[in-house]
């Protein structure tokens, strides 16, 4: 009698399709044209969206690892492009900001070009740094580091106690730190 085995293929309905590797070309040729219709409906100024485009694909390109096992590209390119866009936002605040700060100094005081772009990528990257922080730890956070103030004066502008001054600013050292690593 002859016995011959043979591999049993068993489809289960809870089974999931093994996930094709994704790499950034194919999800640029396959997705770039629906990201750019994407973001051209949620901009004021459809016209920047490929700039906005390109810049979202810059950022996939340092992150390959995220491509692995990607089901559902167009979710995952919304979902970086929110970030993308509330990023992009956030720093026009900054400058905005920024540029009216300076915009009363005088004309000698006024940092040159390269200046004012080191020091909007610093401030930039600080308040993406604190953007996770409540809102307490982070005010308690600049008005020490910043404006200097002592944690009693900091309790009181706060209208609160010195041990919570005390917890933010620990809190928001630790988060920092962590952020760093």
């Amino acid at each position: 009698m002859h016995l011959s085995i043979r591999p049993r293929l068993s489809v289960s309905s809870s089974s999931t399709p093994p996930v094709p590797h994704v790499d950034v070309r194919t999800l640029y040729v396959n997705h770039h044209a629906w990201l750019l219709g994407w973001l051209r409906k949620r901009m004021r100024h459809g016209d920047h969206a490929a700039d906005l485009a390109h810049d979202i694909f810059v950022q996939i390109l340092g992150k390959p690892e995220q491509l692995q096992e990607l089901r559902q590209p167009r979710a995952w390119l919304s979902t970086v492009a929110r970030g993308v866009l509330v990023d992009r936002v956030r720093r026009q605040r900054i400058e905005r900001a920024y540029l009216q700060a300076i915009a009363h100094l005088p004309e000698a005081e006024v940092p040159s070009p390269e200046s004012q772009l080191i020091l909007l990528e610093t401030l930039s990257r600080v308040d993406a740094l604190l953007n996770g922080l409540p809102a307490k730890v982070r005010m308690a956070f600049l008005m020490s580091r910043l404006d200097g103030l002592s944690y009693k004066d900091i309790a009181e502008r706060l209208a609160v106690s010195l041990s919570s001054v005390e917890k933010y600013m620990a809190s928001a050292i630790r988060h920092c730190y962590l952020a760093q690593r």
